[in-house]
């Protein structure tokens, strides 16, 4: 049994959910399974996605229209609550083994905004099955999370 990897994508430009997906439909042309979990996403249209079960299953645990920036403070605590059952979802998704890969949409923005820690992260990481592989997004990385990962890339401009 293969060992599962952990990849980030980062960066200031466009195309890191974009990436993680593709990757996503290219892990279900293989016949693997996939689970994206999203944080800190303004609602959008996703129904899309769902001809791609039970293949791909995406989860947003936020209720928001709006993004997280956006809410006000009694609105964001209410959000805050939301995404910490999304993370706790991510660590047992991530436990089971019960897909091939995780994505976790935007979860380095959640580190950004306060809301979890990069400790929290590296143990529900760290709790993974051994053969699943994961891909994180976001604007930012931190130290440890770039430690722990096997592939970094980092998307930015340049013109």
């Amino acid at each position: 049994m293969e060992k599962g990897i952990v990849q980030v994508y980062y960066g200031t430009g466009q195309g890191k959910s974009a990436a993680a997906l593709g990757q996503a439909i290219r892990n279900a042309s293989q016949g693997r399974t996939t689970t994206i979990i999203q944080f800190l996403k303004s609602e959008t249209n996703t129904e899309y996605l769902s001809k791609l079960e039970p293949e791909i299953k995406l989860f947003r645990f936020e209720r928001s229209k709006e993004s997280f920036a956006e809410l006000t403070d009694e609105q964001k605590q209410e959000e805050i609550l939301n995404i910490q059952n999304g993370l706790n979802y991510a660590k047992k998704v991530l436990g089971t083994g019960e897909s091939d890969l995780v994505i976790l949409d935007e979860i380095l923005g959640v580190v950004d905004e306060g809301i979890v820690s990069e400790q929290d992260i590296l143990c529900a990481l760290e709790g993974r099955s051994y053969s699943t592989n994961v891909i994180l997004t976001g604007l930012n990385i931190t130290r440890g999370i770039f430690e722990i990962a096997d592939s970094v890339l980092n998307l930015k401009p340049e013109k």
